[in-house]
């Protein structure tokens, strides 16, 4: 078969090597699955550089959410088990965190579903405890955590103000359902979210990208809000002023939301049934920008990574080298 392997750390263009490698073997619990679809996540990305706080031996094959199937034809949602992930056209997966596709969603569609939104349900709904008429603030609303969240933002009844950079990621935005929009490049981003808010500021900050989002999302979370953590999309770590915190009685809240997996599987079940009643309803479905080629993964893997992606790129096997839709 063929699949993508790192056999050094660098940028994903350059150390991602399309190779033809033996099928892997499943160990005990773990079953075959052909990969129908491989969503791009930015973990990709940082497995690549060394950078993510999962390290998988040299040589690994990256792509850590996929839509696959089964050997009884039974299409199903995975995190492939590394080093054998998902951007190759079979992988191997733990049997018993096998989650249904949902019916309405295609291939592509249905491997986005996984990772994003379950991250978002969790940051939303378990962490913050977001209710209907509150202000949702979301970071890079545009990409593919943002619009995850601000899809359920908007499911949840909340009002939501998206931040992304750039006019193509405006419109993408508003397509989404931002009931605002704010273009950090040509915006002041401080300034206009008390503007749309009336000077209160949002009851919950969405924030996959920390840096300079951390410290603008500070000054403009409101009495009693939350500031959900979910990444460092920038590759900027802030750290908390704690004081500032407790001055103005707001909550920072991390989320990772792969501990559950070993911590509460139950809520991972739990959460993938509530996401596939709202997809069944229409009140999410993922933005797919992109489907590619198998051969086109290690170019797609970096423009995710060079941050100038929206929605989701999702890698596809069965499409032939140049039939990207």
């Amino acid at each position: 078969m063929q699949a993508w392997q790192v056999h050094q750390l660098g940028e994903p263009s350059q150390v991602m090597q399309l190779q033809d490698v033996e099928r892997p073997v499943p160990g005990e619990g773990q079953v075959l699955l052909k990969v129908r679809a491989a969503n791009i996540n930015f973990p990709d990305v940082l497995m690549c550089r060394g950078h993510y706080q999962v390290r998988p031996p040299l040589p690994f094959t990256p792509g850590v959410e996929i839509c696959g199937e089964t050997e009884d034809g039974r299409r199903v949602l995975a995190n492939p088990a590394l080093p054998h992930g998902g951007f190759a056209e079979y992988t191997v997966a733990d049997a018993a965190a096998l989650l249904p596709a949902p019916d309405t969603l295609d291939d592509a569609e249905a491997a986005a579903l996984h990772i994003g939104y379950q991250t978002g349900w969790f940051g939303l709904h378990r962490r913050a405890r977001l209710e209907a008429g509150e202000t949702l603030l979301v970071h890079a609303a545009a990409g593919g955590v943002g619009s995850a969240a601000v899809q359920l933002g908007k499911a949840a009844g909340a009002t939501v103000i998206g931040v992304v950079g750039g006019a193509d990621k405006v419109a993408v935005a508003r397509e989404l359902g931002c009931d605002v929009v704010i273009d950090r490049r040509t915006q002041d981003v401080i300034a206009a979210v008390k503007e749309a808010t009336g000077g209160r500021g949002a009851d919950v900050i969405y924030d996959p990208v920390g840096g300079e989002a951390y410290t603008q999302s500070t000054k403009v979370v409101a009495f009693e809000g939350r500031i959900v953590v979910v990444g460092f999309a920038s590759g900027s770590i802030p750290s908390p002023a704690l004081n500032h915190a407790l001055v103005k009685n707001y909550a920072i809240l991390g989320l990772h939301w792969g501990l559950y997996g070993t911590k509460n599987p139950k809520l991972i079940q739990h959460c993938h049934e509530q996401l596939t009643e709202l997809a069944a309803r229409g009140a999410i479905k993922p933005l797919v920008s992109e489907r590619v080629p198998l051969g086109g993964g290690a170019a797609a893997v970096q423009r995710v990574g060079d941050g100038v992606t929206t929605g989701r790129v999702v890698v596809v096997p069965s499409l032939e080298n140049g039939a990207a839709a």
